[in-house]
Protein backbone atom coordinates (compact mmCIF):
# COMPACT_ATOMS: atom_id res chain seq x y z
CA UNK A 1 0.00 0.00 0.00
CA UNK A 2 2.86 2.37 0.85
CA UNK A 3 4.54 1.62 -2.52
CA UNK A 4 1.34 2.39 -4.39
CA UNK A 5 1.00 5.71 -2.64
CA UNK A 6 4.62 6.64 -3.40
CA UNK A 7 4.30 5.79 -7.10
CA UNK A 8 1.10 7.77 -7.31
CA UNK A 9 2.71 10.76 -5.61
CA UNK A 10 5.63 10.63 -8.06
CA UNK A 11 3.32 10.65 -11.06
CA UNK A 12 1.26 13.60 -9.92
CA UNK A 13 1.68 16.74 -11.88
CA UNK A 14 3.77 19.42 -10.23
CA UNK A 15 0.87 21.86 -10.25
CA UNK A 16 -0.77 19.83 -7.43
CA UNK A 17 0.40 20.76 -4.05
CA UNK A 18 2.14 18.16 -1.91
CA UNK A 19 -0.31 18.71 0.89
CA UNK A 20 -3.24 17.78 -1.33
CA UNK A 21 -1.48 14.62 -2.44
CA UNK A 22 -0.79 13.63 1.15
CA UNK A 23 -4.45 14.14 2.13
CA UNK A 24 -5.60 12.03 -0.82
CA UNK A 25 -3.27 9.22 0.13
CA UNK A 26 -4.42 9.26 3.73
CA UNK A 27 -8.07 9.09 2.67
CA UNK A 28 -7.28 6.22 0.31
CA UNK A 29 -5.58 4.34 3.14
CA UNK A 30 -8.54 4.93 5.47
CA UNK A 31 -11.04 3.78 2.86
CA UNK A 32 -9.05 0.60 2.26
CA UNK A 33 -8.80 -0.11 5.99
CA UNK A 34 -12.54 0.54 6.42
CA UNK A 35 -13.31 -1.89 3.64
CA UNK A 36 -11.19 -4.60 5.26
CA UNK A 37 -12.82 -4.01 8.65
CA UNK A 38 -16.35 -4.06 7.15
CA UNK A 39 -15.59 -7.27 5.29
CA UNK A 40 -14.36 -8.95 8.48
CA UNK A 41 -17.41 -7.76 10.47
CA UNK A 42 -19.75 -8.92 7.72
CA UNK A 43 -18.20 -12.35 7.82
CA UNK A 44 -18.55 -12.49 11.60
CA UNK A 45 -22.16 -11.30 11.38
CA UNK A 46 -23.01 -13.95 8.85
CA UNK A 47 -21.51 -16.64 11.05
CA UNK A 48 -23.43 -15.25 14.04
CA UNK A 49 -26.73 -15.30 12.16
CA UNK A 50 -26.08 -18.86 11.09
CA UNK A 51 -25.41 -19.85 14.71
CA UNK A 52 -28.66 -18.14 15.86
CA UNK A 53 -30.71 -19.94 13.20
CA UNK A 54 -29.05 -23.25 14.07
CA UNK A 55 -29.67 -22.71 17.81
CA UNK A 56 -33.35 -21.92 17.18
CA UNK A 57 -33.70 -25.09 15.14
CA UNK A 58 -32.11 -27.14 17.90
CA UNK A 59 -34.35 -25.51 20.50
CA UNK A 60 -37.51 -26.30 18.54
CA UNK A 61 -36.44 -29.90 18.02
CA UNK A 62 -35.58 -30.37 21.69
CA UNK A 63 -38.87 -28.71 22.79
CA UNK A 64 -41.00 -30.91 20.56
CA UNK A 65 -39.28 -34.05 21.79
CA UNK A 66 -38.67 -33.55 25.51
CA UNK A 67 -40.61 -30.43 26.61
CA UNK A 68 -39.63 -27.19 28.28
CA UNK A 69 -36.81 -28.48 30.48
CA UNK A 70 -34.84 -29.96 27.56
CA UNK A 71 -35.30 -26.82 25.53
CA UNK A 72 -34.08 -24.73 28.42
CA UNK A 73 -31.02 -26.97 28.80
CA UNK A 74 -30.31 -26.73 25.08
CA UNK A 75 -30.55 -22.96 25.20
CA UNK A 76 -28.18 -22.79 28.15
CA UNK A 77 -25.71 -25.10 26.43
CA UNK A 78 -25.65 -23.11 23.17
CA UNK A 79 -25.65 -19.63 24.72
CA UNK A 80 -22.20 -18.58 25.77
CA UNK A 81 -23.03 -15.45 27.72
CA UNK A 82 -24.34 -17.05 30.92
CA UNK A 83 -21.86 -17.26 33.72
CA UNK A 84 -21.42 -20.10 36.21
CA UNK A 85 -22.78 -17.89 38.98
CA UNK A 86 -26.10 -17.55 37.15
CA UNK A 87 -26.24 -21.36 36.76
CA UNK A 88 -25.79 -21.80 40.51
CA UNK A 89 -28.39 -19.12 41.24
CA UNK A 90 -30.99 -20.77 39.03
CA UNK A 91 -30.23 -24.17 40.52
CA UNK A 92 -30.48 -23.00 44.12
CA UNK A 93 -32.83 -19.99 44.24
CA UNK A 94 -36.59 -20.25 44.74
CA UNK A 95 -39.38 -20.86 42.25
CA UNK A 96 -38.95 -19.93 38.61
CA UNK A 97 -42.42 -18.62 37.76
CA UNK A 98 -41.93 -18.86 34.02
CA UNK A 99 -40.67 -22.40 34.39
CA UNK A 100 -43.62 -23.23 36.62
CA UNK A 101 -46.13 -21.85 34.13
CA UNK A 102 -44.60 -23.62 31.12
CA UNK A 103 -43.80 -27.00 32.57
CA UNK A 104 -46.20 -29.72 31.47
CA UNK A 105 -45.90 -33.39 32.34
CA UNK A 106 -47.85 -34.49 29.28
CA UNK A 107 -50.06 -33.06 26.58
CA UNK A 108 -53.16 -34.37 28.31
CA UNK A 109 -52.42 -32.19 31.36
CA UNK A 110 -52.10 -28.94 29.41
CA UNK A 111 -54.41 -26.18 30.66
CA UNK A 112 -54.56 -23.27 33.08
CA UNK A 113 -51.97 -23.44 35.83
CA UNK A 114 -53.22 -24.37 39.28
CA UNK A 115 -53.15 -21.14 41.31
CA UNK A 116 -52.46 -23.06 44.49
CA UNK A 117 -49.03 -23.98 43.08
CA UNK A 118 -48.08 -20.30 42.76
CA UNK A 119 -46.94 -18.01 45.57
CA UNK A 120 -49.93 -16.43 47.34
CA UNK A 121 -48.96 -12.92 46.24
CA UNK A 122 -49.04 -13.91 42.58
CA UNK A 123 -52.29 -15.83 42.95
CA UNK A 124 -54.02 -12.85 44.59
CA UNK A 125 -52.69 -10.55 41.88
CA UNK A 126 -54.21 -12.75 39.17
CA UNK A 127 -57.56 -13.03 40.95
CA UNK A 128 -57.69 -9.27 41.60
CA UNK A 129 -58.38 -8.69 37.89
CA UNK A 130 -61.68 -10.61 38.11
CA UNK A 131 -65.06 -9.06 38.72
CA UNK A 132 -67.45 -10.33 41.38
CA UNK A 133 -69.16 -12.86 39.11
CA UNK A 134 -65.91 -14.40 37.89
CA UNK A 135 -64.50 -14.41 41.39
CA UNK A 136 -67.50 -16.39 42.62
CA UNK A 137 -66.93 -18.89 39.83
CA UNK A 138 -63.23 -19.08 40.73
CA UNK A 139 -64.17 -19.88 44.31
CA UNK A 140 -65.68 -23.16 43.05
CA UNK A 141 -62.14 -24.26 42.13
CA UNK A 142 -59.91 -22.30 44.52
CA UNK A 143 -62.19 -21.70 47.48
CA UNK A 144 -59.56 -20.53 49.96
CA UNK A 145 -57.99 -18.11 47.48
CA UNK A 146 -61.12 -16.64 45.87
CA UNK A 147 -62.89 -16.13 49.22
CA UNK A 148 -60.02 -14.12 50.65
CA UNK A 149 -61.19 -10.97 52.42
CA UNK A 150 -58.59 -8.74 50.74
CA UNK A 151 -59.95 -9.53 47.28
CA UNK A 152 -63.53 -8.73 48.23
CA UNK A 153 -62.45 -5.66 50.14
CA UNK A 154 -60.75 -4.39 46.99
CA UNK A 155 -63.91 -5.04 44.96
CA UNK A 156 -66.07 -3.17 47.46
CA UNK A 157 -63.82 -0.11 47.67
CA UNK A 158 -63.20 0.08 43.92
CA UNK A 159 -66.95 0.12 43.20
CA UNK A 160 -68.24 1.99 46.26
CA UNK A 161 -65.40 4.25 47.29
CA UNK A 162 -66.90 5.42 50.57
CA UNK A 163 -69.12 3.69 53.09
CA UNK A 164 -69.51 4.51 56.74
CA UNK A 165 -68.84 0.89 57.65
CA UNK A 166 -65.30 1.15 56.24
CA UNK A 167 -64.30 3.40 59.14
CA UNK A 168 -65.94 1.32 61.87
CA UNK A 169 -64.82 -1.73 63.76
CA UNK A 170 -66.35 -4.67 61.88
CA UNK A 171 -68.98 -6.58 63.84
CA UNK A 172 -68.67 -10.24 64.67
CA UNK A 173 -69.02 -12.41 61.60
CA UNK A 174 -68.43 -9.50 59.20
CA UNK A 175 -67.48 -10.47 55.65
CA UNK A 176 -66.58 -8.21 52.72
CA UNK A 177 -68.11 -10.74 50.37
CA UNK A 178 -71.45 -10.39 52.14
CA UNK A 179 -70.98 -6.63 52.19
CA UNK A 180 -70.48 -6.62 48.42
CA UNK A 181 -73.75 -8.49 47.94
CA UNK A 182 -75.58 -6.01 50.17
CA UNK A 183 -74.08 -3.01 48.37
CA UNK A 184 -75.01 -4.49 45.02
CA UNK A 185 -78.56 -5.20 46.17
CA UNK A 186 -78.97 -1.66 47.52
CA UNK A 187 -77.64 -0.14 44.30
CA UNK A 188 -80.04 -2.21 42.21
CA UNK A 189 -82.91 -1.10 44.42
CA UNK A 190 -81.86 2.54 44.06
CA UNK A 191 -81.63 2.23 40.26
CA UNK A 192 -84.92 0.34 39.84
CA UNK A 193 -87.77 1.89 37.90
CA UNK A 194 -90.65 3.10 40.06
CA UNK A 195 -93.03 0.58 38.47
CA UNK A 196 -90.56 -2.25 38.97
CA UNK A 197 -88.88 -1.28 42.20
CA UNK A 198 -91.62 -2.24 44.61
CA UNK A 199 -92.04 -5.71 45.92
CA UNK A 200 -95.50 -6.17 44.36
CA UNK A 201 -95.09 -4.53 40.97
CA UNK A 202 -96.87 -7.26 38.99
CA UNK A 203 -99.87 -9.36 39.96
CA UNK A 204 -101.24 -9.53 43.46
CA UNK A 205 -99.25 -9.74 46.66
CA UNK A 206 -98.77 -13.30 47.90
CA UNK A 207 -100.74 -12.54 51.05
CA UNK A 208 -103.58 -10.74 49.26
CA UNK A 209 -106.85 -12.64 49.24
CA UNK A 210 -110.00 -11.84 47.37
CA UNK A 211 -111.92 -12.38 50.57
CA UNK A 212 -111.24 -9.36 52.68
CA UNK A 213 -112.09 -11.23 55.88
CA UNK A 214 -109.05 -13.52 55.49
CA UNK A 215 -106.55 -10.60 55.87
CA UNK A 216 -105.01 -9.25 59.00
CA UNK A 217 -105.00 -5.46 59.50
CA UNK A 218 -101.29 -5.29 58.48
CA UNK A 219 -101.99 -7.24 55.30
CA UNK A 220 -104.93 -4.99 54.49
CA UNK A 221 -102.66 -1.93 54.86
CA UNK A 222 -100.04 -3.40 52.56
CA UNK A 223 -102.74 -4.37 50.04
CA UNK A 224 -104.02 -0.81 50.07
CA UNK A 225 -100.52 0.51 49.47
CA UNK A 226 -100.10 -1.82 46.52
CA UNK A 227 -103.48 -0.96 44.96
CA UNK A 228 -102.99 2.80 45.33
CA UNK A 229 -99.36 2.76 44.19
CA UNK A 230 -98.17 4.31 47.45
CA UNK A 231 -94.38 4.45 47.65
CA UNK A 232 -93.70 3.34 44.09
CA UNK A 233 -92.01 6.60 43.10
CA UNK A 234 -89.46 6.49 45.92
CA UNK A 235 -87.31 3.47 45.10
CA UNK A 236 -84.20 5.63 45.43
CA UNK A 237 -85.19 6.43 49.00
CA UNK A 238 -85.74 2.71 49.57
CA UNK A 239 -82.22 2.01 48.30
CA UNK A 240 -80.61 4.56 50.62
CA UNK A 241 -82.72 3.37 53.54
CA UNK A 242 -81.57 -0.17 52.79
CA UNK A 243 -77.95 0.91 53.24
CA UNK A 244 -78.82 2.53 56.54
CA UNK A 245 -80.75 -0.49 57.79
CA UNK A 246 -77.74 -2.72 57.16
CA UNK A 247 -75.38 -0.33 58.95
CA UNK A 248 -73.52 0.43 55.72
CA UNK A 249 -74.31 4.16 55.78
CA UNK A 250 -74.90 6.56 58.63
CA UNK A 251 -78.06 8.61 58.53
CA UNK A 252 -76.38 11.96 57.90
CA UNK A 253 -76.34 14.17 54.77
CA UNK A 254 -72.55 14.33 54.76
CA UNK A 255 -72.10 10.55 54.76
CA UNK A 256 -74.72 10.11 52.04
CA UNK A 257 -73.04 12.82 49.97
CA UNK A 258 -69.65 11.10 50.27
CA UNK A 259 -71.21 7.79 49.26
CA UNK A 260 -72.77 9.36 46.15
CA UNK A 261 -69.58 11.24 45.27
CA UNK A 262 -67.44 8.07 45.37
CA UNK A 263 -69.93 5.74 43.64
CA UNK A 264 -70.37 5.36 39.88
CA UNK A 265 -73.00 2.59 39.82
CA UNK A 266 -76.00 4.77 40.70
CA UNK A 267 -78.40 5.70 37.92
CA UNK A 268 -77.99 9.41 37.19
CA UNK A 269 -81.69 9.95 36.52
CA UNK A 270 -82.69 8.46 39.87
CA UNK A 271 -79.85 10.33 41.52
CA UNK A 272 -81.09 13.61 40.06
CA UNK A 273 -84.55 12.99 41.50
CA UNK A 274 -83.09 12.08 44.88
CA UNK A 275 -80.89 15.19 45.06
CA UNK A 276 -83.76 17.39 43.97
CA UNK A 277 -85.72 16.15 47.00
CA UNK A 278 -82.76 16.05 49.40
CA UNK A 279 -81.26 19.53 49.13
CA UNK A 280 -79.27 19.02 52.33
CA UNK A 281 -77.41 16.13 50.67
CA UNK A 282 -76.93 18.29 47.56
CA UNK A 283 -75.27 21.04 49.60
CA UNK A 284 -72.75 18.62 51.11
CA UNK A 285 -72.16 17.01 47.71
CA UNK A 286 -71.26 20.38 46.15
CA UNK A 287 -68.76 21.15 48.92
CA UNK A 288 -66.87 17.93 48.12
CA UNK A 289 -65.76 19.39 44.78
CA UNK A 290 -62.45 21.22 44.56
CA UNK A 291 -62.26 23.66 41.64
CA UNK A 292 -59.04 25.36 42.63
CA UNK A 293 -56.94 26.61 39.68
CA UNK A 294 -59.41 25.20 37.15
CA UNK A 295 -60.67 27.00 34.08
CA UNK A 296 -64.36 27.80 34.42
CA UNK A 297 -65.68 25.54 31.57
CA UNK A 298 -63.54 22.60 32.74
CA UNK A 299 -64.76 23.02 36.32
CA UNK A 300 -68.35 23.11 35.07
CA UNK A 301 -67.81 19.86 33.14
CA UNK A 302 -66.43 18.15 36.22
CA UNK A 303 -69.37 19.39 38.27
CA UNK A 304 -71.93 18.00 35.81
CA UNK A 305 -70.12 14.69 35.65
CA UNK A 306 -70.94 14.08 39.31
CA UNK A 307 -74.26 15.94 39.44
CA UNK A 308 -76.05 15.53 36.13
CA UNK A 309 -77.90 18.51 34.78
CA UNK A 310 -81.65 18.18 34.16
CA UNK A 311 -82.86 17.77 30.61
CA UNK A 312 -84.99 20.91 30.77
CA UNK A 313 -84.54 24.33 32.27
CA UNK A 314 -86.16 24.87 35.59
CA UNK A 315 -85.69 25.65 39.23
CA UNK A 316 -83.40 22.66 39.81
CA UNK A 317 -80.95 23.79 37.09
CA UNK A 318 -80.88 27.29 38.54
CA UNK A 319 -80.16 25.81 41.96
CA UNK A 320 -77.26 23.76 40.60
CA UNK A 321 -75.68 26.73 38.81
CA UNK A 322 -76.09 28.94 41.88
CA UNK A 323 -74.41 26.41 44.15
CA UNK A 324 -71.63 25.85 41.61
CA UNK A 325 -70.99 29.59 41.28
CA UNK A 326 -70.56 30.07 45.01
CA UNK A 327 -68.34 27.00 45.28
CA UNK A 328 -66.16 28.06 42.35
CA UNK A 329 -65.64 31.52 43.87
CA UNK A 330 -64.84 29.99 47.26
CA UNK A 331 -62.16 27.75 45.68
CA UNK A 332 -60.56 30.59 43.68
CA UNK A 333 -60.67 33.79 45.76
CA UNK A 334 -57.49 35.27 44.24
CA UNK A 335 -58.68 34.71 40.69
CA UNK A 336 -62.03 36.28 41.45
CA UNK A 337 -60.35 39.40 42.82
CA UNK A 338 -58.01 39.57 39.84
CA UNK A 339 -60.80 39.27 37.27
CA UNK A 340 -63.29 41.27 39.31
CA UNK A 341 -65.87 38.48 39.28
CA UNK A 342 -68.62 37.82 41.80
CA UNK A 343 -70.83 34.74 42.24
CA UNK A 344 -73.55 36.53 40.25
CA UNK A 345 -71.12 37.15 37.38
CA UNK A 346 -70.02 33.51 37.43
CA UNK A 347 -73.69 32.52 37.37
CA UNK A 348 -74.20 34.56 34.20
CA UNK A 349 -71.09 33.07 32.59
CA UNK A 350 -72.24 29.53 33.38
CA UNK A 351 -75.61 30.15 31.77
CA UNK A 352 -73.86 31.63 28.74
CA UNK A 353 -71.60 28.60 28.45
CA UNK A 354 -74.56 26.20 28.60
CA UNK A 355 -76.43 28.14 25.89
CA UNK A 356 -73.30 28.32 23.75
CA UNK A 357 -72.75 24.57 24.15
CA UNK A 358 -76.28 23.88 22.96
CA UNK A 359 -75.89 26.30 20.07
CA UNK A 360 -72.61 24.81 18.80
CA UNK A 361 -73.44 21.14 19.35
CA UNK A 362 -77.08 21.01 18.23
CA UNK A 363 -77.58 19.87 14.62
CA UNK A 364 -80.88 21.78 14.49
CA UNK A 365 -79.14 25.15 14.81
CA UNK A 366 -78.03 26.18 11.35
CA UNK A 367 -76.54 29.58 12.07
CA UNK A 368 -73.98 29.00 14.80
CA UNK A 369 -73.07 31.78 17.18
CA UNK A 370 -69.80 33.44 16.28
CA UNK A 371 -67.09 34.38 18.72
CA UNK A 372 -67.79 38.08 18.26
CA UNK A 373 -71.50 37.60 18.98
CA UNK A 374 -70.77 35.56 22.12
CA UNK A 375 -68.40 38.22 23.44
CA UNK A 376 -70.91 41.00 22.75
CA UNK A 377 -73.86 39.19 24.34
CA UNK A 378 -71.90 38.05 27.40
CA UNK A 379 -70.36 41.45 28.13
CA UNK A 380 -73.78 43.03 27.75
CA UNK A 381 -75.18 40.70 30.46
CA UNK A 382 -72.14 40.81 32.74
CA UNK A 383 -70.07 43.97 32.55
CA UNK A 384 -66.57 44.33 34.05
CA UNK A 385 -65.45 41.16 32.25
CA UNK A 386 -62.47 41.40 29.93
CA UNK A 387 -62.96 40.63 26.27
CA UNK A 388 -59.97 38.26 26.22
CA UNK A 389 -61.37 36.15 29.06
CA UNK A 390 -64.74 35.76 27.33
CA UNK A 391 -62.94 34.89 24.10
CA UNK A 392 -61.05 32.11 25.87
CA UNK A 393 -64.37 30.76 27.12
CA UNK A 394 -65.69 30.56 23.58
CA UNK A 395 -62.52 28.82 22.35
CA UNK A 396 -62.79 26.19 25.08
CA UNK A 397 -66.39 25.31 24.16
CA UNK A 398 -65.60 25.34 20.45
CA UNK A 399 -62.60 23.01 20.79
CA UNK A 400 -63.62 20.68 23.66
CA UNK A 401 -67.41 20.59 23.47
CA UNK A 402 -70.50 20.71 25.67
CA UNK A 403 -70.09 21.54 29.35
CA UNK A 404 -73.04 19.41 30.45
CA UNK A 405 -72.76 16.45 28.06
Amino acid sequence: MVGVMRSFAASVDSRYHLKQVTLFCISLHISTSTYETTRQKGSQMGQGLWRVARNQQLQQESYSEQGYLTREQSRRMTAGGISNANHRKQAQGGIDIYHLLKTRKSKEQEGFINLEMLPPELSFTILSYLNATDLCLASCVWQDLANDELLWQGLCKSTWGHCSIYNKNPPLGFSFRRLYMQLDEGSLTFNANPDEGTRFSKGHPPFMSWKRGNQTPQQQLQSWRWLTGWGRASTHFVGVNYFMSKGILDDSPKEIAKFIFCTRTLNWKKLRIYLDERRDVLDDLVTLHNFRNQFLPNALREFFRHIHAPEERGEYLETLITKFSHRFCACNPDLMRELGLSPDAVYVLCYSLILLSIDLSSPHVKNKMSKREFIRNTRRAAQNISEDFVGHLYDNIYLIGHVAA
